[in-house]
């Protein structure tokens, strides 16, 4: 868990995207779809949860072993979505399964290169080599295209 200026940039960017995505992924969820109603308190907590302990851990660096508990609620909601909730239009279904899908790659990147779960290549050891940065473009590309997807499908 780095500390040191660089990486924190990064953590504020997540932060801050954090903060801009996940209450969209909640709204959508409320206004599109009749999910569960723990389904709607987990993104809600992980909307609430996750920026919060991204911008304390800027302090307290550790504190980022925490961010398992926001990104859990997120990624039990949206696989609740997709099991017993997923709207018959087959534009939004895709949607969701496409954000569920780059919300749980996150998942994995976030167990795999902060956590150290698994081991790290020598390549993608650098927190901001070209490997890593392709794996967060497929991460960020699967969540924006469905978000676009429900989006698009909600309007139309």
């Amino acid at each position: 868990m780095e500390a040191d200026p660089a990486f924190a940039r990064r953590v504020v960017r997540l932060a801050v995207t954090s903060a801009l995505v996940l209450p969209v992924i909640w709204l959508l969820s409320a206004t599109t779809l009749r999910p569960q109603p723990l389904v709607g308190a987990g993104l809600a907590a992980g909307w609430l949860l996750m920026p919060s302990i991204l911008g304390l851990s800027l302090r307290w660096p550790r504190l980022r072993y925490a961010l398992v508990v926001p990104s859990s609620f997120v990624s039990v909601a949206l696989l609740a979505i997709c099991l017993t909730a997923l709207p018959d239009d087959n534009v939004a279904s895709a949607g969701w399964l496409l954000m569920t899908g780059g919300v749980l790659f996150g998942g994995v990147l976030g167990i795999w290169f902060w956590f150290r779960w698994m081991p790290v290549p020598a390549g993608l050891t650098d927190p901001f080599s070209a490997g890593r940065w392709a794996l967060i473009v497929v991460h960020v590309s699967l969540i924006v295209a469905g978000l676009v997807l429900v989006g698009v499908s909600a309007v139309a």
